[in-house]
């Protein structure tokens, strides 16, 4: 089996044995300090490869599309089980076409650190990447966002709640769970999902968590569709016009 089913398939595991992976009961512990500020190393459209040189670090993505001098549009994307950031390039066709910067960090593992227990690691890498890529251009401090798809959208979910002073926005491409146990601020909320989903059903996840989240005063835009776990085209257009 390959090594990304492999991760799959523990974490499928994992939810079915505990309905979610069990998450600290502070909000610190899952707390990212970086904030939005004058850049002190503005950087032109194009990719850059942000971290370490060698190893697992993180993709910024700055379109040609953004208009000079102006704040801009910021999400930071997360990769699913047993991928990196490269994964999320899937989404920079309708960045560029918004006018919206990617962040694309990788795990620091084989997936997000609450989903192997706690939080930590990747806590403060996230953090760090932020750091850089404010360093780098004038980000929005009204349009910040965290998403992903799979295990990246719980992870955005549970980490979007928990950082809602900072993220206004949380996209969720097919998440499996929400491991935030408080909240801060009120992020609004895009989730999609396919009905045919074999590795994360739909019916154990996004329509338990959709009426959860609803209940508990979100703003929560739902679609949806007849697929298996993949992030159609058109789910993708309708969440970055939904974001911008």
């Amino acid at each position: 089996m390959p090594a990304r089913l492999q991760v799959l398939a523990a974490v499928l595991a994992l939810v079915a044995a505990c309905g979610s992976p069990s998450a600290p009961d502070q909000l610190s512990e899952a707390h990212i300090t970086a904030r939005p500020h004058a850049p002190s190393n503005p950087s032109t459209a194009g990719e850059y490869r942000l971290g370490p040189q060698s190893g697992r670090g993180a993709v910024l993505y700055i379109p040609r599309s953004l208009a000079p001098g102006a704040a801009v549009p910021l999400m930071v994307m997360l990769h699913g089980a047993g991928a990196a950031g490269d994964q999320m390039r899937f989404t920079f066709a309708d960045a560029e076409r918004t006018g919206t910067v990617i962040l694309a960090p990788d795990s620091r593992r084989a997936t997000w650190d609450v989903i192997m227990g706690s939080f930590g690691p990747d806590v403060r890498f996230i953090t760090s990447m932020l750091e850089e890529t404010f360093d780098r251009v004038e980000a929005d401090v009204s349009r910040i966002g965290i998403g992903g798809f799979s295990d990246g959208a719980s992870y955005a979910l549970t980490i979007g709640l928990a950082n809602g002073e900072l993220f206004s926005r949380i996209v969720a491409f097919s998440p499996g769970f929400n491991a935030a146990r408080g909240r801060e601020g009120s992020p609004r909320i895009f989730i999609s999902h396919g009905t045919r989903d074999e590795v994360l059903p739909i019916e154990r996840t996004s329509r338990v968590l959709v009426p959860q989240l609803k209940g508990r005063g979100y703003d929560v835009t739902y679609r949806e569709f007849d697929g298996p776990h993949t992030v159609p085209p058109e789910i993708i257009r309708d969440a970055f016009e939904w974001a911008r």
